[in-house]
């Protein structure tokens, strides 16, 4: 049954919320249409509703099947996460929900994964075991200081931008999980765990220069 007025069949919950807050149905209905519904946002909120298929395919070490199928979603992850912003830049439908969703599903998945690789589960050995840990957490620990960091700077309109060492940073973050799941569903390879622990340690590296390129920033704009 459609909504009259608003052109959609049976809409969410959250615009029936809107709607009822007085919201014009044709207002939700343009906005929907021209911001929510664009390629790149859709493309950047899959991979957030993705997450949590992620987290139980990573559940259980041990599963090797299941870190097979995650390998596979979190290429599809990825390859999304470079068409949702080649695709917004190509059309001219770069948007502010989408300026703000796009870290925020990047960010999302690297923690879970990494918090997946590194925990120990029903008796299974962790896939990142030992001192490689320090690697993944000062990783995370990047992430929370320069997400305060932007939030910080946000508010009083100094824009940082993206330098090309912190894009190389999150290559090998990418590419470093990306081969310890697949590690975790190939365990007689292990060359592969290899490689990604050689890739998450350059990350590591890369993210302290990266993360200290950022608080000067900071620091220049702090009384």
């Amino acid at each position: 049954m459609t909504k009259p007025g608003l052109g959609i069949a049976e809409p969410s919950r959250v615009a029936q919320i809107l709607i009822g807050l007085g919201v014009s149905p044709g207002l939700l209905r343009r906005y929907i249409g021209r911001v929510m519904l664009t390629l790149p946002n859709i493309l950047t909120l899959s991979r957030i509703i993705a997450v949590p298929l992620l987290v139980w395919l990573l559940w259980l070490p041990g599963w090797h099947v299941g870190y097979a199928l995650a390998f596979a979603l979190y290429c599809l992850m990825g390859v999304t996460d470079y068409f949702d912003g080649y695709v917004a830049r190509a059309q001219g439908a770069v948007s502010k929900l989408g300026i703000f969703l796009d870290p925020i599903a990047d960010k999302i998945m690297v923690a879970a994964v990494i918090l997946l690789l590194v925990g120990t589960r029903d008796g299974a050995p962790p896939v990142i075991a030992g001192f490689h840990q320090i690697a993944a957490l000062i990783i995370l620990l990047r992430e929370i200081m320069v997400s305060g960091l932007r939030e910080f700077l946000g508010g009083i309109q100094v824009s940082v931008p993206v330098t090309r060492l912190a894009k190389w940073k999150t290559t090998f973050q990418l590419a470093a999980l990306g081969a310890l799941i697949l590690a975790g569903a190939l365990p007689d390879w292990p060359w592969i765990d290899t490689v990604g622990l050689i890739a998450l340690w350059a990350a590591a590296a890369l993210t302290l220069v990266t993360g200290w390129d950022y608080l000067r920033v900071g620091l220049r704009h702090m009384d």
